[in-house]
C-alpha cells in the first residue's frame, strides 16, 4: 500500500494523508483518526528511507573518498562535516578503492542522490580527464591539484605535491642521506603519488644523482602495505640508509618492519613521512613529516563549493604550502 491508496480510500487528498502522516498540525482531527484507522488496518509503513533521502537530496553535499585507510582523510571528514552541517547542508560520505574510478562513482551519485555539491578527497586526474564533463554540479577536488583539469565547476584545494616530494629528498640529503627509498602510492592509480614522486626525482637530479628505480616501493596508503613494502625491500637484500613515505601511516608501517627486521630508527635507517597527523607526534621516536594543512583544506573546499552553489561563483585553484616538521626520526649521517 503506498500514500496514494490511503488518499483513494480515506477520501482525503495526497498532501493531507502525508501530513497527516508526518503529525502536521493543520489537519483535523478526523482526517488524522481516518487516515490512522486505515493505517492500522492495512499495516502501513511509512517510507522513512525515502523521507530521508528526499530530505539529504534538498540540502546535501557528497564527499568522494578515494582510500578507505587513509588516516588523513578520515581527520579531514571530521572538519569538512562540522563545516557543511553548519552551512545547513547534510554531508554524505561515499568511500571507494584507491584504484576505481572516483569520477564514475560521481556520476552514480549525482543521478541517485541528486547532490547539489561535490567534494572529491584525493583522486586521479587521469579520471577527471576522461569523464568528469559529465558531471554537472559543482565540485572540488581536495588535496590533489593539476594543471591539466580545466572544468568551469571544478575547484581544486591542496598542496603542490611535486615541490612538497622534492622538499622531502631536500632535506633527508641535507642530513647526509643518499641511498633513499621512496614508499608511496602507485604511479597508475595516484595522482599525489605520481607528482610527488616526480619531484623526488627532481632532487635527486638537482644533486647531481641518478634515482635507482628499484628504490620506489608502490604501496597503498595504509599501516600495512608500509609495512609490507619496507619488508619486501629489506628481505630482498635492499639497502637505504633513509626512507620517504609518501604518507605517515606508511611511515609507521614501514618503522615497524625495520625494528622487526633488526635494526632500529634512526640508528640504522631514517624515516620522512608526508600529512602531518597526530600520529607523527605521539610516536616513538616522533615522527619528521611534511604537514598538509588539513583544516585550511577544508575550510577552503567547503568555502569554495558553496561559493559556486549558493552565488554561482567560478571555480578556482588554491595552492597551499607542505611544512616541513623536523623529529627524532631523522638522524643526520
Amino acid at each position: 500500500m503506498t500514500i496514494k491508496d490511503i488518499a483513494k480510500e480515506s477520501g482525503y487528498a495526497i498532501s493531507t494523508v502525508s501530513r497527516a502522516l508526518n503529525n502536521h498540525p493543520d489537519v483535523s482531527e478526523e482526517a488524522k483518526r481516518r487516515i490512522s484507522e486505515i493505517v492500522a488496518e492495512r499495516g502501513f509503513v511509512p517510507n522513512s528511507n525515502a523521507r530521508q533521502l528526499k530530505r539529504q537530496q534538498a540540502k546535501c553535499i557528497a564527499f568522494i573518498v578515494k582510500g578507505t585507510t587513509n588516516m588523513f582523510f578520515s581527520d579531514m571528514l571530521v572538519e569538512l562535516q562540522r563545516r557543511v552541517s553548519e552551512a545547513g547542508y547534510d554531508g554524505v560520505v561515499q568511500y571507494l578503492a584507491e584504484g576505481d574510478d572516483e569520477v564514475a562513482l560521481a556520476q552514480q551519485l549525482c543521478r541517485e542522490l541528486k547532490p547539489k555539491g561535490l567534494i572529491f578527497l584525493g583522486g586521479d586526474s587521469r579520471n577527471f580527464a576522461s569523464g568528469f564533463s559529465e558531471v554537472k554540479v559543482p565540485s572540488v577536488l581536495a588535496t590533489t591539484v593539476s594543471g591539466e583539469l580545466q572544468f568551469d565547476n571544478l575547484s581544486m584545494v591542496g598542496v603542490d605535491d611535486r615541490a612538497a616530494g622534492r622538499r622531502a629528498i631536500d632535506y633527508l640529503m641535507e642530513n647526509g642521506h643518499r641511498r633513499i627509498a621512496v614508499i608511496g602510492g602507485d604511479p597508475e592509480d595516484s595522482s599525489p603519488g605520481r607528482m610527488r614522486l616526480a619531484g623526488c626525482k627532481e632532487s635527486f637530479e638537482a644533486h647531481g644523482l641518478a634515482f635507482d628505480e628499484a628504490m620506489f616501493l608502490p604501496a597503498c596508503f595504509s599501516w600495512d602495505e608500509g609495512y609490507a613494502a619496507m619488508k619486501r625491500f629489506l628481505d630482498g637484500g635492499g639497502e637505504a640508509t633513509a626512507v620517504f613515505a609518501m604518507s605517515d601511516v606508511q611511515a609507521v608501517g614501514a618503522i615497524r618492519a625495520i625494528l622487526d627486521g633488526g635494526r632500529t630508527v634512526p640508528g640504522d635507517i631514517s624515516v620522512l613521512g608526508f600529512d602531518g597527523t597526530p600520529v607523527a607526534r605521539f610516536y616513538n621516536p616522533t615522527l619528521a613529516t611534511l604537514r598538509q594543512p588539513a583544516a585550511e583544506i577544508a575550510k577552503t573546499s567547503v568555502k569554495l563549493v558553496l561559493g559556486c552553489i549558493e552565488r554561482q561563483r567560478p571555480a578556482r585553484t588554491v595552492l597551499l604550502e607542505a611544512e616541513l616538521l623536523p623529529g627524532g626520526s631523522v638522524r643526520a649521517l
